[in-house]
């Protein structure tokens, strides 16, 4: 056991001595194509490594990350090597040429660097037009040059000669788009241009960021029946791919010239259903945005007025194409609930003019909300007392006499197999009735409350206990737990406005 100890000991001092701390940055390519991600793995050897917090790399959001730790034991020309490696991996996409910085990892106490990287972006090795006109892919934008915020089209035209037979369907793969929002371009144009099928593809992008941009490139394979393999009947039966790839689209994104809220030119319009209503009923106002621009990502100001209930729907955004323009409708309603008059108020946010580079203010106006006494039962006694006249009792009705009657029944003697009878029957009876019982459709489900929540809001004003099952619904869809829903009544409140 002594000899074991000190081969131990001899052991432990080895992989002390051989032991070295290390830092080692890589990457999973120094040349990338336009909207490929790059990993960046950064190795840590010693046994308390601490990273950076790195949320950007050269200007580019991390858009991942990914930490590990390893131990790997050896024995190389008579000594015991041991590594601890933690590694931390990185995941981002770059848009330009860049250089990833040096960074300092602390490992047991004493700082280490890497080394920096260079990263260069480089076009598609896919060829265009490499199938002698058979078919093509080609893309354009109507602006290459915007303004953060701002939207414009790219329209992707594949063209097939005609005559050209598929055996399979086209394999179509779209653009990438760094630095973009994108949205559906609208309804596709199909047409026959000279010797070409031509199949149009829109997309409309929205800037994010300032900087310039590569869109691209749209790739796309067609399948033709390989006429080198037949079987016994002389059929085609394989498949030969062709592929080619569109051209690529460089966009400058410039920085706002003023900040903004939105960037287009549009136009606000309000509803409002009653500014006169009875205590605790719902005042409904309705707001719509619509015009050119993209609309996806406002935000419109929340109310909040003290002594008031203010709740709302989500904002509903749809998108239309028109002459090459996107076009955003944006709406969102509003339900005001309150015991005492109160104000709406106004609210505004701002517009940059793509064109004039102009800032215009949009504003949704004030207003003002009355509530009415609904207390009749007040009023009515306030009315007496004026008159002098207050009813302080109720005539007393007449008594209703009571009378006894003594019923006599006649008993007779019951035979002892009539009783047996009886019993027997009873038994088959509640044997029929669970017998049928479990072929009895089952409930249907509760209902969803975001549903009935939709159906009981309209009828608010008809009811207060559905004016307060509303006011509980709207709270757990805010995300209050602690509201409790009996479903028993919920299913009887939706059944009676079904």
């Amino acid at each position: 056991m002594q000899n074991l100890g000190k081969v131990l000991l001899v052991i432990t001092l080895s992989l002390q001595w051989v032991w070295s701390a290390s830092v080692e940055a890589t990457v999973s390519s120094t040349e990338v194509v336009s909207g490929n991600a790059v990993q960046l793995r950064i190795k840590a050897v010693g046994d308390d490594a601490k990273f950076p917090d790195i949320q950007m790399i050269d200007g580019h959001n991390v858009e991942g990350m990914h930490s590990g730790s390893s131990s790997s034991y050896s024995y190389i020309n008579g000594k015991m090597k041991s590594e601890h490696a933690t590694t931390k991996t990185l995941t981002f996409t770059p848009t330009k040429n860049m250089i990833i910085p040096s960074y300092e990892i602390q490992i047991d106490g004493k700082n280490y660097k890497t080394q920096p990287i260079e990263i260069k972006m480089v076009r598609s090795n896919a060829l265009t037009g490499q199938n002698n006109g058979m078919f093509s892919l080609q893309m354009q934008a109507n602006k290459n040059k915007v303004m953060v915020g701002e939207s414009f089209m790219v329209t992707v035209y594949f063209s097939l000669k005609n005559g050209v037979r598929l055996s399979q369907e086209v394999q179509y793969a779209q653009p990438t788009f760094p630095g973009f929002i994108v949205t559906d371009g609208g309804e596709q144009n199909a047409y026959i241009k000279g010797n070409y099928q031509v199949q149009e593809v829109r997309y409309i992008l929205t800037a994010q960021e300032e900087g310039n941009f590569t869109v691209g490139p749209a790739s796309a394979k067609i399948g033709l029946a390989d006429r080198s393999r037949r079987d016994i009947f002389g059929m085609t039966f394989g498949t030969k791919w062709k592929q080619t790839a569109s051209n690529s689209l460089e966009i400058e994104v410039l920085p706002k010239v003023k900040e903004s809220d939105l960037v287009g030119d549009f136009t606000v319009d309000t509803t409002i259903d009653s500014q006169e209503v009875k205590a605790n009923k719902p005042v409904n106002l309705t707001v719509k945005i619509e015009g050119k621009g993209n609309l996806e990502n406002f935000e419109f100001p929340k109310y909040e007025i003290a002594g008031v209930t203010v709740y709302s729907d989500e904002a509903k955004v749809e998108n239309s194409v028109v002459d090459g323009e996107l076009y955003s409708t944006y709406s969102k309603s509003f339900a005001f609930i309150s015991e005492e008059d109160f104000t709406i108020p106004v609210r505004s946010f701002s517009m940059l003019t793509p064109k004039e580079h102009e800032i215009k203010d949009l504003n949704v106006k004030s207003y003002d909300v009355i509530i009415k006494n609904a207390n009749t039962a007040s009023s009515n006694t306030n009315s007496e007392q004026t008159h002098g006249v207050v009813q302080t009792k109720m005539e007393e009705l007449p008594k209703t006499k009571e009378m006894i009657v003594e019923k006599q029944v006649e008993v007779k003697s019951i035979a002892w197999w009539m009783l047996a009878a009886a019993f027997v029957l009873g038994v088959l009876f509640t044997l029929v009735l669970k017998w049928a019982s479990s072929f009895k459709i089952r409930k249907t489900s509760p209902y969803k409350e975001s549903e009935a929540l939709k159906l009981l809001y309209a009828h608010m004003s008809e009811d207060t206990e559905v004016e307060e099952m509303v006011r509980r619904l709207y709270a757990r869809k805010n995300g209050d737990k602690t509201v409790e829903i009996d479903k028993k009544i919920l299913k009887e409140m939706v059944e009676r406005f079904r």
